[in-house]
């Protein structure tokens, strides 16, 4: 027999018990139906993560002030006063591969505009924070070096403090007050979302350093030069392990520490943070398609259930097409025919019922996902071995079937 014999007899086979062949497609169309839901979910997930990432800057370390030890009492990071500009100056100038060096200081406060005010997060910064953090200045422009030198009252407003303070109208060039300090906004930064622990980004406010340190935030323990931490952002292709030793053994020697001594700060290095949710991502997705795929290897187990008894139905007719000159091999591809289209119908109509589940997901639960082509490929062709594999058998069975018992049988 042909190929286009073969199916057109697997067909006929197949709507001589519809509701029978349709209940054995049904474990193939929702086993592929789960692989490409959660495949698009575990993509979802991934893109969120990598938001995220983006958000937070690439090839990026902060280094935070050390703790201070009270009577055995260990206090906690940044209770001593330990990072100077100096330090963040001697980071860019001797270290290879630093892009920006900002050192920064927070504080937090409220902003009046007119009647309206809000409670938010204010930084005194430098030019090379925005640089440091992979931020854009949605309008207006940056804090300069002329603002930093002359301790100028200017500022970046994040967005939700705009939209807080001024709603939908552009806020560069208004009049803000910070802690009662009337300040000129001259920019409006870009948004960028939440951070890993749910913290709004855009809920902020930039000033330069020079003039948060002093008439914003105080002086610290009256050094001049004292910040809060330090953003230090890498350039491409710097190992940020060796980076992070680099800095520590700098600032070590700035700080004239002893080799006994711990270090008077701390380095959080936010690649490693980034490796480590891009590998939980990469094993969510894993185990989502793992568990999606359970799905299809019972609908393959049902594909051969009902193949055994098809065979078992249609014995005689298996002894009657052998006697008549029919070949084995002609046999074994019929059955094999009737548990391929089983699954591949069962796939295609799966594809639909994913994509529709997948929009489904999106709308009505807010879930962000990511449908790509090469899962819906994937889950139809892991159908096709499935029906394979699992029609080999009973085909198998069918084929090598001796004509004359199979014409006794009753």
């Amino acid at each position: 027999m042909n190929p286009l014999d073969t199916t057109r007899s697997a067909l006929r086979s197949l709507r001589a018990n519809k509701l029978r062949s349709a209940l054995t497609a049904l474990g193939i169309i929702i086993g592929v139906a789960a692989v490409i839901t959660m495949l698009a979910v575990g993509e979802g997930a991934k893109l969120k993560v990598a938001e995220q990432l983006k958000s937070l800057g690439s090839n990026l370390m902060i280094v935070l002030p050390g703790a201070v030890t009270s009577s055995g009492v260990r206090l906690g990071s940044g209770s001593r006063n330990t990072l100077t500009e100096n330090d963040a100056e001697a980071i860019a100038s001797e270290l290879p591969g630093v892009l920006a060096s900002a050192p920064a200081m927070r504080g937090s406060g409220q902003i009046v505009n007119g009647n309206l005010n809000w409670s938010t997060q204010i930084f005194g910064v430098t030019p090379d924070y925005l640089a440091a953090r992979e931020w854009r200045v949605a309008r207006g422009r940056a804090i300069d070096e002329a603002d930093t030198r002359g301790s100028a009252k200017v500022a970046l407003v994040g967005q939700t403090v705009a939209d807080m303070l001024f709603g939908g109208t552009d806020p560069t060039g208004q009049i803000i007050r910070v802690k009662y300090v009337p300040f000129t906004v001259v920019g409006l930064l870009a948004p960028k979302g939440q951070n890993f622990s749910g913290q709004d980004q855009d809920d902020v406010v930039l000033i330069p350093l020079g003039t948060a340190r002093g008439r914003i935030l105080g002086q610290a323990q009256g050094r001049l030069r004292t910040v809060g931490h330090i953003s230090v952002k890498m350039m491409d292709g710097v190992d940020m392990k060796t980076a992070e030793g680099q800095v520590r053994e700098l600032l070590r020697q700035r700080h004239r520490l002893q080799p006994e001594q711990d270090d008077d700060f701390n380095i959080r290095n936010l690649s490693e943070i980034v490796a480590a949710e891009q590998a939980a991502s990469q094993v969510l997705s894993s185990l989502l398609a793992a568990v999606a795929s359970v799905s299809l290897l019972v609908g393959g187990i049902g594909i051969m259930n009902i193949m055994l008894v098809s065979v078992t139905e249609r014995t005689r007719e298996i002894g009657l097409r052998l006697a008549v000159g029919a070949r084995q091999r002609d046999i074994l591809t019929q059955f094999l025919a009737e548990a391929v289209i089983l699954s591949l119908v069962g796939a295609l109509t799966g594809v639909a019922l994913g994509i529709g589940g997948t929009q489904a997901l999106a709308h009505f639960a807010d879930w962000q996902v990511v449908l790509q082509a090469n899962a819906i490929l994937i889950s139809v062709a892991s159908a096709g071995i499935v029906g394979v594999f699992f029609g080999w058998y009973p085909a198998r069975k069918a084929a090598r079937m001796a004509p004359i018992e199979a014409l006794r049988y009753e």
